[in-house]
């Protein structure tokens, strides 16, 4: 079993001290490749990765006077070394610290979503288990359809999230990647061997080719794929929201002790998590537009991309964290009725049992235009008796479609009475369940 770790994990990576730092991780590592290539001295080199640091308050106070970031950041710097701080930030813009040190942030923060997918994927994976033959009604358009299983609803959860994992972990190569060109991209001042070693040293792969900056494609597909997971997110959401819903009353979130859900009404048992997801997944998929937006920069870089990645990226990622963590604790603690499942799957007097009866016709020399006629219209006086008050069950438990087809004398020419009763058998539906979960959890 995965091990969560605490939401503050995940935030702690996007404030100012960890923006600055991994700032300051690039240019020591920059540092340390010119060391390498023969440019610094190595006492230079030791005595700038010791002893180099920075200092937000004075970072702000100087940011005052540059309106410039980098370049305060890198007085703050300067501050905290002797001669050897020429060296610093050597043949490079402030592009090849930003992106490459942003990388690093996406890039940790980006295997937090994937463990985080990993273990909701675990939890449903228990649940599906756990309800794998559980009868239920399956809906279309809302309408009640044919019995299926709780636990095939809970594989196509894992199945659908099982693929954004995939997208994620191919995307973490597509966003780890660094950038040390210099200016415009074209290693005037640097050789390319440089952008190699600080690249190594940061646990990133070098951009193959690149401008001012890293290509903003990079970031519209991480933001896309977070859109994406948060689409199927609420799509979960929104079904167990359906199945909370009294009339339906399949299952609800867990509701402790001591917890309320309204301040006027005490009876209430609100499904309250689902509509907090259903809602963070919809300020995670706003974040896409802003993203592909930022594509199109001019020529060779502007900043208008700069203003949009300081929200959508720390916001992005912080929400997806928090609301990935509030899906997989309604998963978990979620309750399951199947006895109300079965009860809504009875609801409509055995008329989902009538593509069953359909597909019997046509063994019997019935054409397909008489045997849906034959099995719609019986249908129909279903839906008349339902609309009446009369009860879907009679006392000897057997349902109103069923007592309709028996009575049916030109249906009963085609199809004998056990034929007819062998359609209404539940375990039909289910007979193929363990081959798809054997293809699922394989």
């Amino acid at each position: 079993m995965i091990e969560r770790y605490s939401r503050k994990e995940m935030s702690d990576k996007w404030t100012l001290q960890a923006k600055y730092q991994a700032w300051l991780d690039v240019e020591v590592s920059a540092v340390k490749a010119w060391n390498k290539l023969g440019l610094i001295p190595d006492n230079d080199c030791k005595n700038i990765a010791d002893n180099a640091k920075f200092d937000i308050d004075r970072i702000n106070e100087i940011e005052k006077t540059t309106k410039h970031d980098v370049i305060a950041f890198l007085t703050s710097v300067a501050d905290s070394l002797g001669e050897e701080s020429r060296w610093v930030h050597y043949a490079m813009t402030s592009s090849d610290t930003i992106d490459t040190a942003v990388a690093l942030q996406m890039r940790d923060s980006m295997k937090l979503i994937i463990e985080d997918v990993k273990i909701l994927m675990e939890s449903i994976k228990v649940r599906a288990n756990e309800h794998k033959m559980t009868l239920m009604v399956g809906r279309s358009h809302g309408i009640h359809g044919e019995p299926i299983t709780f636990g095939l609803v809970l594989a196509i959860w894992y199945d659908e999230i099982k693929r954004h994992l995939e997208n994620l972990e191919y995307t973490l190569k597509v966003i780890s990647v660094g950038k040390i060109s210099g200016a415009m991209g074209n290693f005037a001042h640097a050789p390319i061997e440089f952008e190699e070693l600080v690249c190594e040293d940061l646990e990133l792969s070098p951009a193959p080719v690149s401008n001012q900056v890293i290509q903003r494609d990079r970031y519209a597909k991480l933001m896309s794929d977070l859109a994406l997971l948060a689409s199927s997110c609420e799509k979960i959401a929104v079904a167990v929201r359906h199945y909370q819903r009294t009339e339906v009353y399949e299952a609800e979130e867990f509701f402790s002790k001591g917890q309320k859900g309204s301040s006027a009404m005490p009876h209430k048992r609100n499904p309250v998590l689902t509509e907090n997801i259903t809602g963070l997944c919809r300020v995670i998929r706003s974040y896409a537009t802003p993203a592909m937006e930022n594509v199109a920069l001019w020529h060779e870089r502007d900043i208008s991309h700069s203003s949009v990645e300081r929200f959508i990226l720390p916001d992005g990622f912080i929400t997806t964290d928090f609301m990935l963590n509030r899906l997989n604790t309604v998963i978990k603690n979620l309750v399951i009725y199947p006895e109300n499942m079965m009860r809504n799957l009875n609801l409509t007097g055995g008329l989902v049992f009538s593509q069953r009866v359909l597909l019997e016709l046509p063994k019997k020399d019935v054409s397909r235009e008489d045997a849906y006629k034959f099995v719609q219209r019986n249908a129909m006086r279903v839906w008349e008796d339902l609309q009446q008050g009369k009860s879907a069950l009679n006392e000897k438990g057997e349902s109103l479609y069923l007592q309709h087809l028996l009575s049916d004398k030109e249906l009963r020419s085609k199809l004998g009475e056990d034929e007819i009763r062998d359609c209404f058998d539940y375990s039909y539906y289910t007979k193929n369940v363990d081959k798809i979960f054997n293809r699922v959890f394989k």
